[in-house]
């Protein structure tokens, strides 16, 4: 129960019962200190310990946790599945991830698209929806994937970026972008949970402003520098791997089947919008 999570549980409690999951004392203890029953679990250990299956048993599973950082398998989901047992959850949800369209040149994407993953942090992705679908259709589960691209919010901000000065695609060679407010994902959860929908949906807020654009409204917002504006040439020797090959990746993620299926429109519609909330947010916090 990491940033979505703790959010989701405040937005159902008290309607519902919320039991969440967390692995490390500090996670355990601010939960309970929020009156969120909380059962303690290491997705990497061996074998899970804490009483998941009779938590799950006749509730709603909402499994947010990242895969591990290798592979191509989600090890996290395999043992998290085995140590539910005989469980009957109502429904599993699971957070997937846009990426494993792959790259759609800038492209639309919708849930018919076929799959591409292009590394393995989405194959990771690909292996769990796969486990999660064999897993719901033997025992009879309502399953639901969302597949989720960038989420930002409060304190989800690119401002140490900003900050250190790394520098942004120019707009040239930035692609369209795909992106969630925190708040509207866990409306979105919400409504998977409640609904009797199933399947896949792509989320997204329907503003396809690029990477590039996103931190220039955030700069301009928090009051920081607007970050230098490199060529892709530029950018192969100045930006890390890792967010290179995020941001050389480029489709339009298609979410009318979130709007009409799920009946989610997005409160924060805009980058503009959803930025000046969620730093609203922060500086409310700290006064």
């Amino acid at each position: 129960c990491g940033y979505v999570g703790r959010r989701l549980a405040q937005r159902l409690r008290p309607a519902w019962r919320v039991v969440a999951l967390a692995r490390s004392p500090g996670s355990v203890a601010a939960l309970c200190a929020a009156g969120i029953e909380t059962i303690t679990a290491e997705l990497d250990a061996v074998h899970l310990t804490g009483d998941l299956q009779s938590a799950a048993d006749g509730a709603a599973v909402a499994y947010l946790a990242p895969p591990p950082e290798s592979g191509t398998g989600d090890s996290r989901m395999d043992r998290f599945l085995a140590a539910l047992g005989e469980a009957r959850p109502t429904v599993v949800l699971y957070r997937s991830t846009t990426g494993v369209y792959g790259d759609a040149a800038g492209a639309a994407v919708d849930e018919s698209s076929p799959i591409a993953p292009s590394n393995d942090r989405s194959r990771r992705r690909v292996a769990a929806e796969h486990v999660t679908r064999a897993w719901c259709e033997m025992r009879g589960v309502r399953r639901v994937v969302l597949r989720v691209p960038g989420i930002y919010g409060p304190h989800r901000l690119p401002l140490e970026r900003l900050q250190r000065g790394e520098p942004a695609l120019e707009p040239a060679a930035a692609g369209p972008g795909n992106r969630i407010h925190v708040d509207d994902l866990v409306t979105v959860c919400v409504a998977a949970l409640e609904r009797p929908a199933s399947g896949i949906f792509n989320v997204g807020d329907g503003d396809h402003s690029s990477t590039t654009a996103f931190l220039q409204v955030t700069a301009e917002l928090a009051g920081l520098p607007a970050p230098e504006l490199v060529t892709l040439a530029e950018a192969r020797e100045r930006v890390s791997p890792g967010m290179l090959a995020y941001l050389v990746e480029s489709r339009r993620v298609e979410t009318s089947r979130m709007r009409e299926g799920l009946g989610v429109t997005p409160r924060y519609a805009t980058v503009a919008a959803g930025v000046a909330a969620s730093l609203a947010e922060m500086r409310a916090q700290r006064h």
